[in-house]
């Protein structure tokens, strides 16, 4: 075991403050993106848990919501050509109004409350609340098991549920919100429907999301029968051949729509998010303000850490052991420091997904996220480490003799 190895195993107490600010600065930057990517995917758990291989959106779209998605119906045909294509379907969706259905037991305990507080002149109160009033997103599936629309985690009750006129899914973090639970009714834009499916993993917390057959959103009005459609999703034989099968498909559109498949379009939908302005500027100063929280409290934790130790280093100068030695040996310390400080900052990370997912907050964190946090924590330490090398000066060995 090296010496730096060892002294942070046996002296731990004293680079405590070190790892926790090293922790916190990477939980600064991870829990930011982490919240932001799990929105936008939160958005897109649908498509990604579809069985579509490849997505086929506009030419000019970066994202699924970056640019012109949809393209003309035409379009369909041209796609279902390809002789390895099994199945295409466009993706559609709606939005409006929601308004919860109150049971007559709910609408009694209302009306007893609004009585009561009206004679003895306060304000109605109490739990409940009423009728709730929502907007929501609507996206749709074909209500067929195994169709490329149908998310891979949909059983086939839960498929046959939706195939029932006027039937929805909602996902559990949205039931408090919306006022509902499964078997209830409600109002979407003027029109009765059923709450008789509940979702799990299908968090969004800006807008909630009702999940509906096409044949439903027909039927409501709101399916989109004109010249242009949303983008396609689409199933080949062999998933294996879908970076393939994407290629060849470009080459037969000429410029007429993009193909991608569903995991460079995942790729391409977070960093569209992470693009976003706003976001970028916020992503920025907390970066700022980690290496600044980090830097400061880590040099001035190695710098006490190593004046405390002063008669060891200059002992080991006694003993014949050079100057640039000596330097390695903090610089090695400052790594291993920094090594703990990324396997802290992954455990608080860990806790804080569990309480937002408690909550309902969706979280994700791409490998490449993780993997430059943890660079950036490592350079932390050592930057840290290197401007405590002065410090090393005051090890003189005559220092002993006194």
């Amino acid at each position: 075991m090296s010496l730096a190895l060892a002294t942070l195993l046996y002296e731990w107490r004293r680079y405590m403050a070190a790892v926790v600010a090293l922790a916190f600065s990477g939980l600064l930057v991870l829990a930011q993106v982490g919240m932001f990517v799990g929105i936008g995917k939160g958005f897109t758990a649908q498509i990604d848990r579809a069985r579509a291989d490849i997505m086929v959106l506009g030419p000019g779209a970066k994202a699924l919501f970056g640019g012109p998605s949809g393209l003309p119906r035409r379009m369909i045909p041209l796609v279902y050509s390809h002789p390895e294509v099994t199945q295409v379907a466009p993706l559609d969706g709606s939005g409006g109004r929601f308004q919860n259905i109150l049971s007559p037991e709910e609408q009694a305990k209302i009306d007893a409350r609004t009585k009561a507080a009206a004679k003895g002149g306060k304000p109605a109160g109490g739990e409940g609340g009423g009728r709730k009033t929502e907007f929501v997103n609507v996206t749709v599936i074909d209500a067929i098991p195994g169709y490329v629309t149908v998310p891979t985690d949909y059983t086939q009750s839960m498929v046959e549920a939706l195939r029932q006129p006027y039937a929805v899914a909602v996902d559990q973090t949205a039931l408090k919100r919306l006022g509902v639970k499964k078997g209830d009714k409600a109002i979407y834009n003027g029109k009765t429907i059923n709450i008789a499916v509940v979702t799990t993993g299908y968090p969004n917390i800006i807008q909630p999301t009702l999940v509906m057959s096409r044949d439903t959103l027909r039927m409501l009005g709101e399916a989109d029968t004109g010249q242009r459609v949303g983008p396609l999703m689409v199933q080949i034989r062999d998933p294996a051949r879908a970076e393939i099968v994407a290629a060849q498909l470009n080459k037969k559109a000429d410029g007429k729509f993009r193909a991608w498949t569903r995991q460079e379009l995942a790729d391409a939908n977070s960093s569209a998010m992470l693009d976003d302005q706003i976001i970028g500027i916020m992503l920025g100063f907390s970066a700022f303000l980690g290496l600044l929280i980090g830097v400061a409290i880590t040099w001035q934790t190695l710098r006490g850490a190593i004046m405390a130790n002063i008669k060891e280093f200059a002992s080991l100068r006694a003993l014949g052991v050079s100057m640039g030695d000596l330097r390695n040996i903090v610089m090695e310390l400052s790594f291993w420091v920094g090594i703990v400080g990324v396997g802290a900052a992954g455990l608080l990370t860990w806790l804080v997904t569990l309480l937002a997912s408690a909550g309902g907050v969706p979280m994700f964190f791409p490998p490449s996220l993780i993997i430059t946090v943890a660079i950036f924590l490592v350079l932390i330490a050592m930057l840290s480490g290197f401007l405590s090398l002065g410090i090393l000066k005051n090890s003189q060995p005559a220092d002993l003799l006194r």
